[in-house]
């Protein structure tokens, strides 16, 4: 029986997708049978970050509807046996997710995975609120910046107040992860810094995300930067956030973009 877990925001442009693929690389990685489901109906970006844009036949909305079978939509991950996609549609709206059929997908892969994990459209539409309803666990990601924190401690209302959850008087379990985080930036006050974020959001630290350009070397390559570097900083803190999530005692700290001599001599080496 699987874990959901939503991958949400308030904000556009703040890292679910890359979060999604990421954690869902890692817990395969892991030895989990994961699937990434893309809730983002009508942009569908989750199957070009993973690499598997050409293979999509069928997709979310066919399977709601019931015009093919979740085994037919799901895309085997071409580096990951344990990892699958279910992608959304690029030609429909949100308005074609009904509740009856957001439910039943759900609970077919609750059925056959370890983990679900939601890539949630941003903002407090339809699609976002269908893509936690059925959450068990939610990370909200952030930027350090006033906007963004402001966008997620509103997403937060709606985890406490408009999942299966919250109706049935359970307290969803939330993490925090905050990305394109700059200590150097935080120090100088143009950004907020990591204790200022936590006392507006007030939920668990999951991982910081530093800056980085290879976050957007492996969205370009359509491989999760967990898969593409698993060396540089950001793919390391999203690996401990698994660890984290699967219950390890990890240790919390602010992860630079600047590589090790060591790990500068394995690159070399690799390459």
């Amino acid at each position: 029986m699987a874990k959901i877990l939503v991958v949400t925001s308030g904000k556009g442009g703040v890292g679910k997708t890359t979060t999604t693929a990421a954690l869902g690389a890692a817990l395969a990685q892991a030895g989990k049978s994961v699937a990434v489901v893309d809730f983002d109906v009508g942009l569908r970006n989750l199957d070009l970050v993973m690499g598997a844009e050409r293979r999509v036949v069928y997709d979310l909305i066919n399977v709601v509807n019931g015009d093919a079978k979740l085994n037919q939509a799901l895309i085997r991950d071409k580096r990951l046996d344990k990892l699958h996609l279910l992608p959304a549609s690029q030609t429909r709206d949100k308005d074609a997710l009904t509740d009856e059929g957001v439910a039943r997908v759900m609970e077919e892969l609750r059925d056959k995975f370890d983990w679900v994990i939601c890539d949630s459209p941003a903002g407090i539409e339809r699609g976002a609120t269908l893509a936690m309803r059925h959450a068990d666990v939610a990370v909200v990601v952030t930027n350090p910046e006033v906007s963004s924190v402001r966008d997620s401690d509103r997403i937060i209302g709606l985890l406490d107040s408009k999942t299966l959850k919250a109706e049935r008087g359970e307290t969803m379990e939330k993490h925090l992860i905050l990305t394109r985080y700059d200590p150097a930036r935080a120090e100088r006050g143009d950004m907020l810094k990591i204790e200022d974020v936590l006392e507006i959001l007030s939920i668990p630290l999951l991982a910081i995300i530093p800056e980085s350009t290879e976050v957007l070397r492996a969205s370009n390559v359509g491989c999760p930067v967990t898969l593409n570097n698993p060396l540089c900083a950001p793919a390391r803190a999203y690996t401990d956030a698994v660890r984290r999530l699967t219950g390890e005692a990890v240790p919390m700290s602010v992860p630079t973009d600047k590589k090790s001599f060591l790990d500068k001599l394995f690159t070399r080496r690799a390459a």
